[in-house]
């Protein structure tokens, strides 16, 4: 397909897309005023314009535009850019690289000494023993959402974002502070994704089976992108009036606590080990049950908070802005599930 009629396939489907240098895989340059100074991509006055300076930061849906643009350049590759297209693209690399210590595969999940490792290579394989140890299956191997192979052998797992109050950011797999899984990047909000099709002199970005769109993201994988600090924003969870919707009348209290408390226990008993205790899950399941606790009307909300922000903050005193969002980021999500405590007395 021509870059042209990819660009516009793109942007039918809502995917703000931009150039990309012909025969590469990065944004076409900035035009010369732009190369020459340092600016806020939003107050650049090329983009009011139609220039597209800036690479993700000038995609557009306007197909006279887009129109204008291949016709400059008929050999642009394509970009689209993932967060106002809300796509969460899984980036699974394929590169030689020596593999790191097994804490540093699947970030917060310790992976015991009793699993064998031998042969782990990959961003497939970690993605793989992710999907294994959730019990989920593998999106690496999911035909009903877009996946597209690239010229180096990775694959690009494409997802739509069904959360309209949740952005979800990207990262590398490489990095020691957010990743998904080693050697799996993720491309969502601030980045950009390479339309299938796009030729580069290593190879083709070729689409694999025979979807052609994303998918919703799976429940499981928003929840590990919640996990691993992947959320940038969410609406506003702090105000008393929508926080978290609940039933009119508070119901079996008592219950509601006996299945909380050991999941604060847990949180709590985190004090006692600085690093490796698995904190930010620990506090994410006990933030997401007390949100479906709450939405089913057995718990308050107010005190609720307290209980989870006082575990926290014991926890790890060093970090009080960063308990709050997992707190608010853990109770919007359980809210969406109200907890029945069907069976429970």
């Amino acid at each position: 397909m021509q870059p042209l009629v990819v660009a516009r396939w793109c942007a039918s489907n809502g995917w703000p897309v931009h150039p990309l240098s012909a025969g590469r895989k990065t944004p076409a340059a900035n035009c010369r005023d732009c190369k020459d100074r340092q600016h806020d991509p939003q107050l650049c006055p090329c983009l009011p314009v139609g220039r597209p300076c800036h690479g993700f930061h000038s995609a557009t849906t306007d197909q006279q535009r887009i129109a204008a643009w291949w016709a400059d350049s008929p050999g642009s590759g394509v970009g689209v850019a993932c967060g106002p297209a809300h796509l969460v693209v899984l980036d699974v690399d394929a590169h030689a690289a020596s593999v790191p210590d097994r804490s540093r595969l699947l970030p917060g999940i310790p992976i015991p000494e009793a699993v064998n490792l031998a042969g782990l290579a990959s961003g497939f394989d970690t993605l793989a023993l992710l999907a294994a140890f959730r019990k989920q299956p593998n999106p690496a191997e999911d035909e009903d959402t877009l996946r597209v192979r690239t010229p180096s052998g990775g694959l690009h797992v494409w997802y739509r974002n069904p959360y309209p109050t949740t952005s979800f950011r990207c990262s590398t797999g490489s990095s020691s502070k957010v990743a998904l899984a080693w050697q799996v990047d993720v491309r969502a909000q601030g980045g950009y994704i390479i339309a299938p099709t796009t030729r580069t002199p290593q190879g083709t970005y070729e689409p694999v089976g025979g979807t052609r769109l994303p998918a919703p993201l799976p429940d499981w994988l928003a929840g590990e992108l919640l996990r691993t600090g992947h959320v940038i924003a969410r609406a506003p969870a702090k105000q008393p009036a929508a926080a978290v919707p609940r039933a009119r009348r508070t119901r079996r209290p008592a219950a509601a606590h006996r299945v909380l408390d050991p999941l604060v226990a847990e949180v709590d008993q985190c004090a006692t080990t600085a690093e490796g205790a698995s904190f930010t899950e620990k506090l994410n399941r006990a933030a997401y049950t007390a949100g479906g606790l709450i939405a089913a009307g057995h718990l308050e909300e107010p005190a609720v908070r307290e209980l989870l922000a006082d575990a926290a903050n014991g926890a790890r005193p060093g970090q009080t802005s960063r308990n709050e969002k997992i707190i608010d980021d853990g109770l919007a999500a359980g809210a969406a599930r109200p907890f029945h405590l069907k069976g429970r007395s």
